[in-house]
């Protein structure tokens, strides 16, 4: 497997596990029958405020791995593996990792710095994709 794929799979994978925090906080407020229960939309958040914050960093977390993914796609596709591409996708996710860290424990300079690190790792894919 190429050093991309596996950034790629290990990012996805943790995403992919950054509800749970949140969601076992719900439960511990509200119960395993108010976790699992629809909210209601004009309810105050079920979460503690760091839970909150966890749910956003979810979000967004997900809503980033879409451009990540289609970079170590194309990357992938047009054959491109180079020091600068393994290097952008270790710093995605070690980024993402920190952003989403920093943002649950409400440490508002780290979740910047972190958040641009994730990015800085994107744009070192890109680069090299419309370098070649």
């Amino acid at each position: 497997m190429k050093p991309e794929l596996f950034w790629l799979a290990l990012t996805a994978t943790m995403t992919a596990l950054f509800w749970v925090p949140y969601v076992l906080n719900r439960a511990s407020h509200t119960g395993l029958m108010g976790a699992v229960a629809t909210p209601r939309m004009d309810a105050a958040a079920p979460e503690s405020e760091w839970g909150q914050r966890a749910k956003r960093a979810h979000a967004n977390a997900t809503e980033n791995l879409v451009i990540f993914t289609a970079l170590v796609a194309v990357a992938q596709f047009a054959g491109i593996s180079n020091q600068m591409t393994v290097l952008g996708s270790a710093l995605y996710f070690w980024g993402r990792l920190g952003h989403y860290l920093s943002y649950t424990l409400g440490i508002p300079y780290a979740r910047t710095l972190t958040f641009t690190l994730a990015w800085i790792g994107e744009i070192l894919i890109a680069w090299q994709i419309f370098a070649h």
